[in-house]
């Protein structure tokens, strides 16, 4: 009915056959997102983030940006982008495929939603998949690449990638090195570039520094106690009554749904749907309320191993963050000294792990109280919200422009939004002064060695 509807008056307003098509596929898209899609953390579409990209997904929002002055050019760019969509790793899918077997072999009851997974749904996820970019994510980072270039024409332009003043760095893991494949070949295409190789670097030092910071590795990533508020919320009331609700809509003893069954049911749910745009009947075992919780034990983990849970997890980036203000100075200088700045722009393709310990650095989303396993109600309206800081293709970009008379400023976006430097709230907070920003990151400019926060065994504090 509601087709038909569609059709009839879609001709009546004149539209082509293919437009038609298109607002059917767009309306089709809408009907498909779960309604649990923006619960989702770091495993959600880009598109719940930016909405907007439903309809179309090369339109920019320039509405958002400040006004500038005709005077301000930019002058540098530096994006440091969070690979695609992935299938999920190894250890999900084990996960998976065991609760697959309990809902093949042991789930009893009469909803279509459960026959459909016991007859019609088949486990297509293999372990060799194992984190690797899906079809979905080259199109998220093709798609990337021309927005920016629609929104920093001047910066991402043929002109600068063919000169070579673009500059392109990546995690050497697959779904990063294709990550960088699909954006230059969303600019190569757009450009029709087929005359030119563009190059791009492996750097893990850059990318992923926190397999290299020894202190993190042992005090954080190796060391379960350093997650003891994630596991208390995990055999805590609120997950107990998620699994239970599972247990229930199965029809399955309480004991064959644990901790892991549940984060299984919810990633089935939400790869199903960033992967293929379908609303799985696996998303049928949650309702908002379980949802919230499941979103909560996974920024939970975040805060713990990559936010503010504890000082190492930010200061493993200290290195990410000394390039990216040399990257911005050298820019300085060049454009000071009259030359062209060499490397106009800076492409730089890591994780979740990659941003998230940056931003937190940074000082952004800072909450005024700590995430813990017995303050989940208290924490409904947190700014620490993974799911809307670091979805599939999530983008951190600084953009340095020069106002004219040595006013130079310094832009942050935040997948393609302004934001504000934490602290810095005057008018023009969300294009301050590139030396204020500076005064703000004074201590960390001045300190922050990666060398001597990794370092395992480190000299007490002088007084």
């Amino acid at each position: 009915m509601m087709t038909t509807f569609l059709w009839i008056s879609a001709v009546l307003h004149g539209l082509t056959i293919s437009t038609i098509l298109g607002h059917f596929r767009t309306a089709q898209e809408y009907v498909n997102i779960p309604t649990i899609a923006k619960y989702f953390n770091t495993k959600g579409r880009y598109e719940e983030v930016n909405p907007y990209l439903i309809d179309d997904k090369l339109s920019v929002n320039k509405s958002v940006l400040p006004v500038l002055s005709a005077k301000c050019q930019p002058i540098h760019l530096t994006a440091i982008i969070r690979h695609g969509t992935r299938y999920p790793n190894s250890n999900v899918i084990k996960n998976m495929q065991q609760l697959y077997s309990i809902v093949v072999h042991n789930a009893s009851g009469e909803e279509s939603w459960l026959k459909e997974l016991q007859n019609q749904w088949t486990m297509w996820y293999t372990e060799d998949m194992d984190g690797r970019l899906v079809q979905k994510g080259v199109e998220d980072l093709k798609n990337l690449a021309v927005r920016l270039s629609k929104l920093f024409p001047s910066m991402i332009s043929e002109e600068k990638l063919r000169a070579g003043m673009i500059k392109f760095i990546t995690s050497s893991k697959h779904r990063c090195v294709n990550s960088t494949l699909s954006f230059k070949a969303g600019l190569t295409e757009l450009w029709a570039i087929s005359d030119q190789e563009i190059e791009h670097t492996v750097n893990d030092a850059l990318m992923r520094f926190f397999d290299q910071c020894t202190r993190f590795v042992q005090e954080v990533d190796g060391n379960p106690s350093a997650l003891s508020e994630v596991e208390s919320f995990r055999l805590g009331p609120e997950m107990r009554r998620v699994q239970e609700k599972i247990a229930e809509r199965l029809g399955v003893p309480y004991s064959d749904i644990t901790c892991d069954s549940a984060e299984a049911a919810f990633y089935l749910c939400a790869y199903e749907f960033a992967i293929k745009t379908v609303n799985s009947p696996w998303c049928r075992l949650f309702d908002q309320v379980d949802a919230q919780i499941m979103e909560y034990a996974n920024d939970l983990k975040q805060f713990w191993k990559r936010g503010y849970g504890h000082d190492i997890n930010s200061k493993s980036s200290c290195i990410l963050f000394h390039d990216l203000f040399s990257r911005l100075e050298k820019a300085v200088s060049d454009h000071k000294s009259g030359q062209k700045v060499t490397e106009a722009v800076t492409v730089q393709v890591g994780h979740a792990e990659t941003l998230l310990p940056l931003l937190t650095l940074l000082g952004f989303f800072k909450d005024n109280n700590r995430m813990t396993s017995v303050n989940y109600a208290a924490q409904t309206r947190r700014s620490f919200r993974t799911s809307l800081i670091v979805p599939y293709a999530a983008n951190l970009v600084l953009v340095l422009y020069d106002c004219g008379n040595d006013d130079l400023r310094l832009q942050p976006l935040l997948n393609e939004k302004p934001v504000d430097f934490p602290g810095l709230t005057t008018q023009k907070a969300s294009m301050p002064r590139f030396q204020d920003v500076k005064e703000l990151y004074r201590e960390l400019l001045q300190g922050c060695d990666f060398e001597s926060e990794c370092r395992l065994f480190r000299a007490p504090a002088e007084g």
